[in-house]
């Protein structure tokens, strides 16, 4: 059995923008887990995914008040599709990351992180697979906002696809966002 996974962080809702992307409300209702990895900021798009989704599983970020850190752990582990899955909002800087996330979260398949709003895909010394999927509404310093699209069957991420919203800020070479492959 294949299971589809939408990645999602730094939503920063409604201060970067009033609502998430309809597209990606789409995503939330086709996939079978929606992953945040935090930086909500309101409690209320937290009930909405928590609603519209068939399972959430989600961290509080460096952003989100007392109402959210009350709802989420600050550290997520969890099994599925035969994988060991981890997720925190901040990780540091990008320099020595995969060492660093090696020691924090050993016997890790799949570290899912956010707070830096960068598309992240890379692989610790361990084998270890760190993903972050950027921001839906706040791309920063990016060329465009994104999102991650996972599949995972029996042991193994069969794709990984960081998606780029549409909007006034495209970039010419879709395949290729902040050093991440859009495979």
């Amino acid at each position: 059995m294949t299971t589809s996974l939408l990645l999602l962080a730094d939503t920063h809702l409604p201060k970067r923008a009033k609502d998430l992307p309809a597209q990606v409300w789409d995503e939330v209702e086709a996939v079978d887990v929606v992953v945040h990895a935090g930086d909500w900021v309101d409690l209320t798009t937290f009930e909405a995914l928590r609603e519209r989704s068939r399972r959430l599983v989600c961290v509080w970020g460096n952003n989100d008040g007392p109402e959210l850190r009350a709802e989420m752990p600050e550290t997520a582990r969890w099994e599925l599709e035969g994988l060991q899955w981890a997720m925190t909002h901040e990780t540091g800087a990008k320099q020595g990351r995969e060492k660093r996330m090696d020691a924090a979260f050993r016997d890790t398949d799949v570290l899912v992180f956010g707070h830096s709003h960068i598309p992240w895909d890379t692989t610790a010394p361990s084998g270890m697979r760190l993903l972050n999927p950027g921001s839906p509404t706040d791309r920063r310093r990016q060329p465009h906002c994104t999102y991650m699209r996972v599949t995972a069957d029996a042991g193994t991420l069969t794709d990984v696809e960081l998606v780029a919203l549409p909007g006034r800020h495209r970039v010419r070479d879709p395949s290729v966002v902040a050093g991440c492959s859009t495979r």
